[in-house]
């Protein structure tokens, strides 16, 4: 349609050696996580999204949240959006996010025996799924966006 094709983007990827991350072998073992900030606030005063997106299935959970959460927050969302759900991951994909790097959260993550590996932004070789999702999500947005304002 024609808003979709306006607010489409181009994405380009940068190139380099590939750093392929194994294949996961059941569901929600491995998964991506991912923040959206700078998002104009909602009536319930969220300003950003939390992407978690399983590595096998490609599933996306889409969780709105605000950016001044603590981390002890966002372990509670974790924990009842998605280990309630679908147990807890051997495997969390992450870029270099500071929370996610914070004392606190190593604390947790050893406690649940889950493991954090690190990715290089926009570099799909190792946390494609969720930049994916993210630019599929903000075109939908863009799209919706110009649908509601008449443009």
């Amino acid at each position: 349609c024609l808003i979709c094709q306006q607010v489409k983007i181009e994405h380009q990827w940068a190139s380099g050696l590939l750093q392929q991350l194994d294949i996961p072998v059941w569901k929600w073992d491995e998964i991506s996580i991912e923040f959206v900030t700078g998002l104009p606030q909602t009536q319930r005063r969220h300003d950003a999204i939390w992407v978690v997106v399983d590595r096998l299935t490609k599933l996306a959970h889409i969780l709105p949240i605000r950016k001044d959460y603590s981390v002890s927050r966002l372990s509670e969302i974790f924990q009842q959006e998605i280990v309630r759900l679908h147990g807890t991951p051997s495997v969390i994909v992450s870029d270099r996010d500071p929370g996610f790097a914070s004392h606190f959260w190593k604390g947790l993550q050893k406690a649940w025996g889950t493991r954090l590996k690190f990715s290089t932004a926009f570099h799909p070789q190792t946390d494609g799924q969720s930049e994916h999702t993210i630019q599929t999500l903000e075109d939908m947005l863009r799209s919706c966006a110009l649908e509601w304002t008449g443009n």
